[in-house]
């Protein structure tokens, strides 16, 4: 077997590889949209009696999210055949959540942020998964970054400053644009460090972790432009 041939086979693992993460990460996405549909069109009145007369279930299903993260995270290191039902069960509580946020903007706000998302996350994905830069001494500083968001986040619920809201929203889609481009190499770099032998759970890990690049870019570029209204 020829050099020429087996460059051809390795590339065609690796694509194999992304088509089987995109796949996961556009279920993921699919999922939590139909979920978040079905609750503002066909179950607002629940929606209504949630937020008035039960806003427990609402910050319990937030609770219930972190968990899943963290389970679905572990499931996925261990090869584990629970990571992909978990990935799953999370996409679909999202989808209740995100419900409640979208809810408070217009349908052309909503249309405007998606498309606006994905596009920077096409962009920043071909990046990551083009770039012959190595990109882990970003991916540091944008870990930096989320956590200094996640504190500045905390402390404007408790002062409520809309200005402050409006930075923080600006950086997180900066931090998180980074982030997708930095996902998407780290996919090329896991199936090279294994040599195509990856698993199912390297699959599953990658699938959250865009999905979550792609929800948090969405939901920080949809508040920006709802800021407007």
């Amino acid at each position: 077997m020829d050099s020429q041939t087996i460059i051809t086979q390795a590339d065609t693992g690796l694509s194999r590889f992304f088509a089987k993460i995109y796949g996961l990460v556009g279920f993921g996405i699919g999922l939590s949209a139909i979920v978040a549909a079905l609750m503002l069109y066909v179950f607002p009145e629940n929606m209504a009696a949630i937020l008035y007369n039960a806003p427990y279930v609402y910050w319990g299903a937030l609770i219930v999210e972190l968990l899943l993260v963290v389970f679905a995270s572990g499931a996925a290191r261990r090869n584990s055949p629970l990571a992909l039902p978990l990935f799953l069960i999370y996409s679909a509580l999202n989808g209740f959540t995100m419900s409640f946020l979208v809810a408070m903007y217009t349908q052309s706000t909503v249309l405007a942020a998606f498309v606006s998302s994905a596009l920077v996350f096409f962009v920043m994905a071909l990046i990551g998964a083009t770039t012959k830069k190595d990109l882990s001494g970003m991916a540091k500083a944008l870990i930096a970054g989320l956590i200094g968001i996640i504190i500045a986040s905390v402390v404007n619920i408790f002062i409520g400053s809309g200005p402050f809201s409006f930075l923080i929203s600006l950086v997180s889609v900066v931090v998180f644009s980074g982030l997708i481009a930095y996902d998407n190499q780290l996919i090329k770099r896991v199936y090279g460090q294994t040599r195509g032998q990856v698993t199912d759970g390297w699959a599953v890990s990658m699938a959250l972790s865009l999905y979550l690049d792609f929800i948090n870019l969405f939901i920080n570029i949809l508040r920006i432009f709802g800021s407007r209204n």
